[in-house]
């Protein structure tokens, strides 16, 4: 699929950007429908889906978890103003001596990825019933349209002007697509995967969630689909899972609004619905926006439901900066901020405070 991609682009000098995205994008999804977004002033519906509680209800739920990132096994360097990490050699997994090293790899001949997942396992079996553990690889998507204007045009004037607009005359950001530059961003962390999960057993996402704006949908599908591990080592089948709750926070950008499920289905059909997943998106606002501490209290609404109905212990979350960021405040992590087309490790322990 990527060496299509390639070889589509290096013929193709005389079109244009969007002409070229088009391209690319239809090679990549062969039954992507690239339509007109709808009126800003569409009517928005009234009725609360049941897979996603109203904010109000989420601030009273009692939770089940006390969630908090355990720190001290991967480093994150940040640089610039923003403390930016980028995707790190190998996860940025540090090396050294475990517990259960003497039991399990006596001879001293395991990689440092077998050996963290050999003690994951041992956490999760130790303190079954009192907590649990999973490490989360957070990918922020790759460069949309949106974040292209932005920077072309500075962060005063893309609030001031731009937001409120689907687009210009030259592209189209209301539930942003990819950029060139957003493509190659999601097929660098393809080949990141591959590298690592084959050279240093990096273990791959045994389940896979995405927010279902679209620019998440594609870096989902072009990070992961396709990649081929050595014999015997266990390939997860790629079938991502579409939660609201991980979606960018909510107030009236358009590039926040998302196209409905029946787009969704159509373009994305090895993806599946969270149950309850409304077709039409009831949340996208005209007006106002949601807080950092309601953002926190939705993504710690999205952790309940995570640590509480999936299994695995190794899953991965496609989504925006303003839910890693709300990911951070809900797990009190240390701060820090991820580029368009990056990955980064949470490793998360949900103690349970309130047994059922």
């Amino acid at each position: 699929m990527f060496t299509m991609i390639g070889q589509h682009a290096t013929g193709a000098g005389h079109w244009s950007a969007w002409s070229m995205l088009k391209l690319l994008l239809l090679t990549s999804f062969p039954t992507l429908s690239l339509t007109a977004p709808p009126s800003v002033s569409h009517p928005i519906a009234s009725s609360e889906p049941e897979s996603m509680k109203s904010l109000a209800a989420l601030k009273t739920m009692a939770p089940k978890y006390r969630f908090t990132a355990v720190p001290g096994y991967f480093k994150m360097e940040g640089r610039g103003p923003r403390n930016e990490v980028p995707t790190m050699p190998g996860m940025g997994l540090i090396d050294q001596p475990y517990p259960t090293d003497e039991a399990f790899d006596p001879q001293r001949s395991k990689q440092p990825w077998e050996r963290f997942v050999n003690l994951l396992n041992s956490w999760n079996e130790s303190e079954k019933g009192k907590a649990a553990y999973k490490l989360i690889y957070v990918t922020r998507h790759g460069q949309g349209y949106h974040n292209a204007k932005e920077s072309d045009v500075g962060s005063a004037e893309w609030e001031t002007r731009w937001v409120m607009l689907n687009g210009d005359d030259n592209s189209t950001w209301f539930d942003s697509h990819l950029t060139l530059e957003g493509i190659r961003q999601a097929m660098t962390m393809n080949a990141f995967w591959q590298d690592a999960a084959t050279t240093l057993k990096l273990p791959l996402p045994r389940r896979y969630y995405a927010s279902p704006l679209a620019r998440c949908l594609e870096t989902c599908k072009l990070s992961f689909e396709g990649i081929e591990l050595p014999p015997g080592q266990e390939k997860p089948p790629f079938k991502p899972i579409i939660k609201e709750l991980l979606r960018e926070r909510l107030h009236f950008h358009t590039c926040d609004r998302r196209r409905n499920g029946t787009w969704i289905r159509e373009n994305f059909p090895e993806f599946e619905f969270e149950e309850g997943f409304v077709d039409e998106d009831v949340y996208w606002k005209t007006e106002g926006r949601e807080t950092l501490q309601e953002h926190a209290a939705r993504t710690m609404a999205l952790l309940e439901d995570v640590f509480e109905h999936e299994d695995e212990q190794i899953i991965s979350f496609s989504t925006h900066s303003g839910t890693i960021a709300a990911l951070i405040k809900a797990t009190r992590h240390e701060d820090f901020f991820v580029e368009p087309g990056n990955v980064v490790p949470f490793l998360i322990k949900g103690e349970i405070i309130q047994p059922n």
